[in-house]
């Protein structure tokens, strides 16, 4: 299923001093950002894909921090994220964990030869210039804290979210979806599931997932039940000697199916199988081959609206 027809970005206040930025529809490339200003700094979560996506990100960002932003943390590596980055230096310190930095800095903007056809405009590679490892913690004032905590690997082998305890708002980056075909080719299924359960102790109101819809508890519940079907389907695969694109091809996806990016089971399902004969959470594989396999299961390149 392609994204459906995206209206304008909307920067929402989730609770004091808290904000969510959506970018609706949710497919490849087009991913949420999330806001806290305090009265000494403003923390940006994530920036996005292209450079007028992120232009308008940054316009919004000053309408309720004038003073422009302080701190921009990556969640993880992936170019909708990131690539935005160069837009917010030198004024603001990138924050990252120092795998993600690694993972940046290897991949360099290759996304952006996927789909050579999207207004990418200038997104220069922009490293994090402040990394950690385990936790971290920023206090931009006015009695808020953001608390980010290394949970990979899941999405990818190193995702950080950001939890923002005295508002009970949670930016979970693309460890947790909504509405779209969750992506776990580069982390993990099982740590994903483990990374959920760390979630969920954490008792949010407010979820910001990386793409798709704000929501509550419900979001980690949803995408633990797409990775818990996927996981299943792999077992099945693997019983009747099916590769993973024809273990996608035959799958029953049941109230899954209609989700956006639903090619991207053939990516989880190269995961899934990985893990089931023993390969370690966030170890490689090969993401060209599962990307070209996702090709033939949707017909066609999967779309790109960045």
């Amino acid at each position: 299923m392609s994204a459906p027809a995206a209206t304008a970005p909307t920067l929402d206040r989730v609770a004091d001093g808290v904000y969510a930025y959506v970018q609706s529809g949710g497919g490849w490339c087009v991913n949420n950002a999330g806001l806290i200003v305090g009265g000494e700094a403003a923390v940006l979560v994530d920036t996005a894909a292209t450079q007028a996506r992120t232009r308008r990100l940054r316009e919004e960002a000053e309408r309720v921090a004038p003073g422009g932003v302080d701190l921009v943390v990556n969640t993880h590596f992936h170019g909708d994220h990131t690539f935005g980055n160069g837009q917010f230096t030198p004024r603001a310190q990138i924050v990252a964990h120092e795998g993600t930095r690694a993972d940046s800095a290897e991949a360099g903007l290759h996304l952006r030869g996927l789909w050579p056809q999207v207004e990418w405009g200038e997104t220069p590679l922009t490293l994090p210039t402040v990394t950690f490892q385990d936790t971290l913690t920023l206090h931009p004032g006015s009695g808020v804290r953001a608390e980010l905590h290394h949970v990979g690997p899941a999405h990818t082998a190193n995702d950080v979210v950001v939890w923002v305890p005295d508002r009970s708002v949670l930016f979970a980056g693309d460890v947790v979806w909504s509405g779209v075909t969750p992506y776990v080719l580069m982390g993990s299924i099982t740590g994903s599931l483990e990374a959920l359960e760390r979630l969920r102790a954490l008792r949010p109101r407010t979820v910001v997932p990386g793409h798709g819809p704000v929501g509550g508890p419900e979001l980690l519940d949803f995408t633990e039940a797409y990775l818990r079907l996927v996981d299943r389907l792999a077992v099945d695969g693997l019983r009747d000697g099916l590769t993973p694109l024809q273990a996608a091809e035959r799958a029953d996806l049941g109230g899954f199916a209609t989700l956006v990016d639903a090619e991207r089971l053939v990516g989880n399902l190269h995961r899934a199988y990985a893990e089931q004969r023993g390969l370690p959470p966030g170890d490689r594989l090969d993401v060209v081959e599962s990307f070209k396999e996702m090709v033939a299961y949707q017909g066609g390149l999967p779309q790109c609206h960045a």
